[in-house]
């Protein structure tokens, strides 16, 4: 069944960054939610093995979950900036919670 045309988004720079934003995008910040995790958790070593498999679930859902935004540069803004708010976790996690 193909896909109702009134929905699918007719400009390639709006697709370029939807698929980009999704891949990408999706991608870092499932790594830095992750990495943000085992900072902050009692046992990071169960963060990090778990992540093996709850990294690419996650990653898959904002893959999908890219191709539902109606602007691809706001999703790009959208995703830098949970981005940014990631790697300042990260930054304090290391400071008040050091992985020996």
């Amino acid at each position: 069944m193909p896909a109702n045309k009134k929905y699918l988004t007719t400009s390639s720079w709006q697709r370029f960054a939807k698929i980009s934003a999704g891949i990408l995008g999706g991608y870092i910040i499932s790594a830095l939610f992750h990495i943000a995790l085992a900072y902050w958790l009692p046992r990071p070593e169960i963060v990090l093995i778990t992540s093996v498999f709850t990294l690419y679930i996650m990653w898959v859902t904002i893959i999908i979950l890219s191709f539902l935004a109606k602007n691809g540069w706001k999703l790009w803004a959208i995703y830098l900036s949970i981005s940014i708010l990631l790697s300042i976790a990260i930054y304090f996690g290391k400071m008040y919670n050091p992985i020996n």
